[in-house]
């Protein structure tokens, strides 16, 4: 497996996972938790032992300081996080029996809506991952567009992970537009079966758009590549699921750090095949406990 020289940013919100402590009732107990699918894979990124930055604006609040002391402690620098007094956004996760999260948003006026293009990036960045709820949330989704845009352009590998949550998306048809406009600028998109459904599309149709590769997640089914030339499978990693909160995220990170400093259309078969091998067993982890408690980069040595 090839390893990180260079930074990767992972570009997009962070906030609070409210989630059920596993008690029964209508009206089960709520247990805060940092989340947020970018910030989930900065601190991926960081256990896993990459050089990564989060860039993102973060509440003042109290539970913005929580959401910088978990990059802290994983590694992550913060030199390119903005703060502000607004409020942190919260998300209210309901888990099904089979792992899964479903997620009500409390986003109105919180501090990751309002984040500002940064003039510039570090030098040594190799990458840039963004996805979920800031690309559609304004303004901040113009100002985390602008940045897709111009550091594509400067050539840095680009990762996004639209992560679907359609109950943030007022108008479906001008989102599924805008993803399709991104789709030039991406390197390496990545989705779950779920949210190739929701966006109507396929993994032929959007590599003609742009991407080298087209991951897609299919859950206990494992992972499937797409590239212009050939597909690659490998089946997920059985383990018993506590929840399935901050999987799709750690697969991100896992695919970033895997890449090392190799181009995406780089990869044969064999090192792809040996890429989403290593994904399935970090997602497989998180998968163990939780919240988004993505592996440390021991745990996948062990």
């Amino acid at each position: 497996m090839g390893y990180v020289h260079g930074v990767i940013v992972v570009a997009g919100e962070s906030l609070i996972d409210l989630v059920p402590d596993g008690a029964a009732g209508p009206l089960p107990a709520l247990v805060p938790r940092r989340g947020g699918g970018p910030y989930n894979t900065a601190v991926a990124l960081g256990r896993l032992g990459a050089g990564v930055a989060f860039c993102s604006r973060v509440s003042t609040d109290a539970f913005g300081e929580a959401l910088m002391g978990g990059l802290r402690e994983a590694g992550v620098a913060t030199g390119l996080v903005q703060r502000g007094p607004e409020p942190t956004t919260l998300a209210v996760a309901s888990v099904g029996a089979d792992g899964s999260a479903e997620y009500g948003f409390y986003v109105e006026g919180t501090a990751d809506r309002l984040f500002a293009l940064p003039e510039r990036l570090p030098q040594g960045v190799r990458a840039v991952a963004f996805g979920t709820c800031s690309l559609a949330l304004e303004p901040g989704a113009s100002a985390y567009e602008a940045l897709l845009r111009r550091e594509a352009e400067r050539g840095v590998l680009t990762l996004l992970d639209p992560n679907i949550r359609p109950g943030l998306i007022p108008d479906a048809a001008a989102y599924r537009e805008r993803f399709e406009s991104w789709l030039p600028y991406v390197s390496l998109l990545k989705l779950s079966e779920d949210d190739a459904d929701w966006l109507g599309g396929t993994p032929a149709r959007w590599l003609e758009r742009g991407p080298s590769a087209v991951v897609l997640t299919r859950g206990g089914a494992g992972l499937t590549v797409h590239t212009p030339s050939y597909e690659v499978s490998v089946p997920a990693v059985r383990v018993e699921v506590a929840d399935t909160i901050g999987a799709g995220d750690t697969v991100n990170a896992a695919l970033l750090h895997g890449l090392g400093d190799r181009p995406v259309q780089a990869l044969d078969a064999g090192a792809w095949s040996e890429l989403l091998t290593y994904a399935a067993r970090a997602a497989a982890l998180t998968c163990t406990r939780p919240g988004a408690e993505p592996p440390y980069a021991s745990e996948l040595t062990a």
